[in-house]
Parts: structure tokens; sequence; C-alpha cells
């Protein structure tokens, strides 16, 4: 029964997943100047629903780069960055708690050696291998969001790897969107402070695995 109701919520999902993004809401929040219009009309009621339609439409797959250029516009950099963050972190929280409610049982059934690789590559360093993961400009946020909850894998440390992952990306295009004529500058200054971030975290990671790994192979008594 169960996983009978497993498999009918997912087709919902993804139902109104493909209504969300075929209907006017992808197109409405994609538009700076009706949000704009929606904010100054409804005020903090219109914040909260621009907020959740974000989360949804993230946590879809939709572009967080988009939202933040829109609410950059709507709100002021300041503002538009904060709301954009916190849009997609929701909708990466709820995609990732749909993933280990809908997914995570099937897939450890049927590939429960693969599945548990992959735990054991994140239970270490979570934060910080999320954080790498985020700051990279390639790689699917939707991907990343379903991999994470399937997985066994912490939620706090998760979440709170993507938030600063996040952060940095939605500062650059809220500060385009609101119009800031150096925005083009910070966003040079920031993607090399963001490669060089990327960098030494995998380096670092990549260090302590090694250690780790030569400390479990001198500890092994056989």
């Amino acid at each position: 029964m169960a996983g009978k109701l497993r498999w009918l919520a997912l087709i919902a999902l993804l139902l109104a997943g493909y209504f969300a993004i075929t209907g006017h809401g992808f197109g409405f929040i994609g538009d700076q100047r009706a949000v704009a219009d929606f904010l100054h009309r409804h005020g903090l009621a219109g914040l909260a629903v621009i907020t959740l339609l974000g989360a949804l439409l993230t946590g879809l797959g939709a572009p967080r780069q988009a939202l933040a250029f829109v609410l950059g516009f709507a709100t002021g950099s300041i503002e538009g960055t904060i709301l954009s963050t916190l849009a997609t972190a929701l909708g990466a929280a709820g995609c990732f708690y749909t993933a280990r409610w809908l997914l995570r049982a099937p897939l450890l059934r049927r590939f429960e050696p693969r599945m548990q690789r992959f735990d054991a590559l994140f239970r270490t360093g979570t934060l910080l291998k999320i954080l790498m993961i985020r700051l990279l400009p390639v790689g699917s946020n939707l991907a990343t969001n379903l991999l994470a909850g399937c997985s066994g894998i912490r939620f706090l440390p998760f979440l709170l790897g993507s938030v600063l992952g996040y952060f940095p990306q939605m500062l650059i295009f809220a500060l385009a969107g609101a119009g800031i004529g150096q925005a083009r500058f910070v966003q040079l200054v920031v993607s090399a402070l963001l490669f060089a971030l990327a960098t030494a975290i995998g380096a670092f990671l990549y260090h302590h695995q090694r250690n780790q790994t030569l400390a479990d192979s001198v500890s092994d008594p056989s």
C-alpha cells in the first residue's frame, strides 16, 4: 500500500511540475515587470507568494539565476539576493525530502551496493562537498537535490552547504537585475573567487580522503 501511495504521489508531483512550468507560473516569475507590479500591489503577502512560487519552480528545475535577476529588478540587489536564495533553498529542501520519501526505498532495494557507496562518499565532510558542488558553474541543481535526497546524508549539512553555495551567484544576478553598473566587474571578481574557493575545497577534501585511507590501511589489523 505504501508503495502505491509513493507512486501516486510521484505522478501527482510530476503533473504539478509540468503544469507549473508550461503554464502561467513560469512565464509570470520570469517577467520582472509583472513581478515588480505584483509586489507593489500586494506588499508582504506578495513577497510570500513570490517566494513560494520561486521555491516550487526552482525545486522543479527552473534556473535559480533567472529568479535572482527578476527579484533583483523588483526589490533591489540585497533584497533580491536574500529572497532568491531563500526561495531556492526552500525548493531544494522540498526536492530533498520528496526524493527521500518517494525514491530512496525503491532505489535501495534495486541498487543497494551503489547506494551504499554513494552514502559512504558523502558520509564525512558533507557540508564542504555540497558547498563545492553548488559553487561550481556546472551540474544540475535538480539532479543534486534528487541524489542527495535519495542518499542517506543528513539534511542540515546539505541545506547549509547549499545556501552558502547559492549565495554568490544569487548576488551576481540580483546585482545585474537591479541595474547596478558594476555588476559585470563584480561578476568577474566573484567568479574568480568562487573558482579559487572550489579548487581549495576540492584539494582539501582530496588530501583529507587520502590521509584517511592511509590511516585506515595502517590501523587495519589484517
